[in-house]
């Protein structure tokens, strides 16, 4: 492995401060912090690879190997666009599924075998099936964070960006939709539509372990501290809370709504990684803290990408079978063609 001069080094570590990474925010030093940013960045080179950085990753692997950054529509489209032979996805393992499925030629890594998915894990093909079975006639939509055998019995994908977009496109030609898995979206969107849960919208019962606890009631005590504030939350969050906001929507468009308003402060109701990203964008607005980690992304570091970068092994990388592969492929191709 190359060694770096002491010099390189700490030109490194002025490269990532002008970035917005500071020494509060990390829990290494921040030379230790660059050295290792600048063996990642020269292996990326070499062995050809684009790092995709979820949003809700260290700010440490977002802003210092970061190749695209964004939340999981932006990387799944992002990857199709890559010219790199190998894709390496600090994020969660139903993103690397989807940048398989999206790029079957390439090679994708994950760095951490546990950044799984609460939300993702609580449905299987079979449950779907079962859906269908008992609602025939009633597409399947289904919120992006699932498996690739869930994606591939479904009609259509969403994210937390584009689901209200293609939910009334859908509802143009369906009088009842399946929506899954995640039952708080799901409600927060047919409130939105105006459609009735058990009649309209079929819901499944799964939650995000990040997003599903989060109390409304606590809403009014930050608003009484800090006049002027906004409260944003992601829309995986209980629908209570979600009629005490001023926006809801997925990561993308909660960070839009930041650059685009001048609030006197700003509550963001979602995983600690976007707060601490949104403060590093934008230095200059006040954010206040209400956040929860999420242990799965959280799982990926900078030392397990090296890792997987210089010994990129079967143990890490994500394959999805053709045949799944293939029908999954055409409920994500769905969301590009529904959400244009």
């Amino acid at each position: 492995m190359e060694k770096f001069t002491e010099t390189e080094i700490n030109q490194e570590a002025k490269r990532l401060i002008s970035l917005g990474l500071s020494q509060s925010c990390v829990s290494q030093p921040l030379k230790e912090i660059a050295e290792l940013t600048l063996k990642i960045n020269n292996l990326k080179k070499e062995k050809n690879a684009v790092i995709c950085a979820h949003v809700y990753q260290l700010p440490e692997v977002i802003l210092g190997i970061g190749s695209v950054i964004g939340d999981s529509y932006k990387l799944a489209a992002d990857t199709i666009e890559t010219q790199a032979e190998n894709i390496i996805f600090c994020g969660v393992h139903f993103m690397a599924e989807t940048a398989k499925i999206l790029n079957p030629e390439k090679k994708v890594y994950i760095p951490s075998k546990n950044a799984g998915c609460t939300l993702a894990e609580s449905i299987k093909a079979e449950d779907v099936k079962k859906l269908k079975l008992q609602y025939p006639n009633s597409p399947v939509v289904t919120y992006i964070n699932t498996t690739a055998d869930v994606k591939a019995e479904s009609d259509c994908i969403v994210t937390s960006a584009n689901a209200e977009k293609i939910l009334r496109k859908m509802y143009q030609k369906h009088e009842r939709i399946i929506f899954t898995p995640d039952r708080f979206m799901g409600a927060n969107f047919a409130k939105v539509l105006g459609k009735t849960i058990g009649k309209d919208m079929i819901l499944w019962d799964g939650t995000c372990v990040v997003h599903e606890k989060f109390d409304a009631r606590t809403i009014k005590i930050y608003r009484d501290k800090y006049p002027g504030l906004a409260v944003l939350a992601h829309a995986e969050c209980p629908p209570e809370l979600i009629d005490e906001v001023d926006f809801a929507g997925g990561t993308g468009t909660m960070m839009k709504y930041v650059e685009n308003t001048n609030a006197a402060a700003y509550l963001l109701i979602t995983e600690c990684g976007f707060g601490e990203l949104a403060k590093m964008k934008f230095p200059e607005k006040n954010f206040i803290a209400m956040c929860r980690l999420c242990p799965y992304m959280k799982s990926i570091t900078l030392n397990n990408v090296l890792d997987v970068l210089e010994n990129p092994s079967k143990e890490f990388e994500v394959n999805v079978p053709a045949d799944i592969a293939r029908k999954a492929k055409k409920s994500i191709d769905m969301m590009f063609e529904l959400a244009a």
